[in-house]
């Protein structure tokens, strides 16, 4: 198997660049306002669905009880609100195609 790198802002910015010719400054400026949108939209408790690659969802997690692998001592764990990723059909299957 390919060894496993990193997609970073930066890689988002310099593909912009390359493939639809706006400058690196532009580039990196329209990919930070993506990103900070996607982050609004999830603050305020929305969920975001790009077609065609995922949706992002927020769950809200009851309390429940934890162990300590270690010593055994149960632990009450709070409720919170957790992030999750759904991919979409189409980018699972280019990914199970590319594997």
């Amino acid at each position: 198997m390919a060894p496993v790198g990193t997609l970073t802002r930066a890689d988002l910015a310099e593909a912009l660049h390359h493939q639809v010719g706006l400058s690196r400054a532009d580039s990196s400026k329209l990919v930070e306002q993506i990103l900070d949108h996607m982050c609004e939209a999830l603050s305020k408790g929305e969920n975001v669905k790009i077609s065609g690659f995922g949706t992002f969802v927020l769950r809200d997690k009851g309390e429940r009880v934890g162990r300590n692998p270690k010593t055994g001592v149960e632990v009450p764990i709070a409720p919170r609100r957790v992030l999750t990723f759904r991919a979409s059909q189409m980018m699972r299957d280019r990914i199970v195609s590319a594997g």
